[in-house]
């Protein structure tokens, strides 16, 4: 072997990582970029956000490498992570919408000029009765129903309150029904 030849050899590690971390990241990019850009773009109907949701799904790749399926389950959970993305995102987007329409409602009337004053005490007297009913609601029942209208899914709900997540639905429903009975009473309604 000629003297460059060894020297090249030499310099060559024996192991070679194929699995680098940037390599792995560049090609999974390359190959699955675009096939992760259509899916979100079909779910979410507009360009910007879907790039928006793209970009998340590839920071949760490179965040999460070493905890990526194979190569051969990658595109699958690379999709799996989009969709849920998309729909993350779509979700947030309607609450917002929401909350901004009904805060419009409040603060204007129908006929475009600030909400009469007896409408506002309307208001405030539902939401001090809801309290005060939120107050005859056990534990965990009223936690779980605050945590639920704060848009968490039972898996939040369940890990920040460190209870079973199979147990989160019926605590939210008995609580939906415990909380209507006492509401019922104290507005005088029902």
């Amino acid at each position: 072997m000629s003297q460059p030849a060894k020297a090249l050899s030499y310099s060559v590690p024996e192991t070679i990582d194929p699995a680098a971390p940037s390599t792995v990241f560049d090609e999974a990019f390359m190959l699955h970029h675009r096939a992760v850009y259509r899916t979100a773009y079909a779910l979410v109907r507009d360009a910007g956000l879907a790039e928006d949701v793209t970009q998340e799904v590839f920071l949760r790749l490179y965040r999460h490498l070493d905890a990526v399926p194979g190569e051969e389950l990658l595109r699958a959970w690379l999709l799996r992570v989009c969709i849920n993305t998309a729909r993350n995102t779509l979700r947030g987007r309607n609450r917002a919408t929401a909350r901004e329409e009904e805060f419009a409602k409040v603060a204007i009337g129908a006929d475009g000029l600030t909400a009469p004053l007896d409408v506002d005490y309307e208001r405030r007297t539902e939401i001090e009765e809801a309290r005060r009913a939120l107050e005859h609601i056990k534990e965990p029942m009223r936690s779980c129903l605050l945590l639920k209208q704060q848009g968490l899914s039972y898996r939040e709900i369940a890990g920040t309150l460190a209870l079973n997540e199979t147990n989160i639905g019926s605590l939210i429903a008995r609580g939906r029904k415990e909380f209507i009975r006492v509401y019922g009473k104290i507005g005088g309604r029902r």
